[in-house]
């Protein structure tokens, strides 16, 4: 199953935790705060001011990487 946007954090996390530092690059730090347990991809990146687009092509980054590391 792939990534999308209205998964929690955490639950992405669960996918691979290495997905991390892929946020952590984007600028979000909060991975391990408590709003990680209860908002998803596409409220978190908006709460920090990223734009709809971004969501989307964070989302085709974090499943590209998933199917690299299944190859």
């Amino acid at each position: 199953m792939e990534v999308t946007k209205d998964m929690l954090i955490t639950d992405i996390l669960e996918k691979d935790p290495e997905i991390a530092g892929i946020l952590m690059n984007l600028g979000m730090h909060c991975i391990g705060c408590m709003a990680a347990s209860g908002e998803n991809l596409e409220q978190a990146m908006a709460v920090h001011g990223f734009p709809e687009e971004a969501v989307d092509k964070t989302v085709e980054m974090i499943n590209a990487f998933l199917a690299n590391k299944k190859a």
